[in-house]
């Protein structure tokens, strides 16, 4: 299965070299990351905002594997890689680039 969402040739080029780092082969390998430690970010993003771009689902699964790789025991750390993983998906040069 291999995982898409709207925007995502304009984004894997920054999401890549953040899962590189972090040593994640793809969305896949992130969920499955997730799933191991026994919950799925992106249903969890689905259920809170039904209508949340796909996008914003493999945002947070890919920043709590992050937080999952960085082994985050702390709600702040944790919340720190988090935001990584969302920040590898704003697009350059945009509004949420420029927070």
């Amino acid at each position: 299965m291999s995982i898409t969402f709207e925007g995502y040739e304009r984004r894997i080029k920054q999401i890549q070299p953040v899962m590189d780092k972090y040593g994640i082969k793809d969305f896949e390998d992130a969920k499955r990351i997730c799933n191991e430690k026994g919950f799925d970010a992106y249903d969890i993003v689905k259920s809170v905002q039904p209508i949340a771009f796909e996008n914003a689902g493999w945002a947070y699964t890919l920043g709590a594997a992050i937080a999952i790789k960085k082994g985050c025991t702390k709600a702040a750390d944790a919340a720190e890689a988090i935001g990584e993983g969302l920040q590898a998906f704003c697009i350059p040069g945009s509004v949420a680039d420029q927070r």
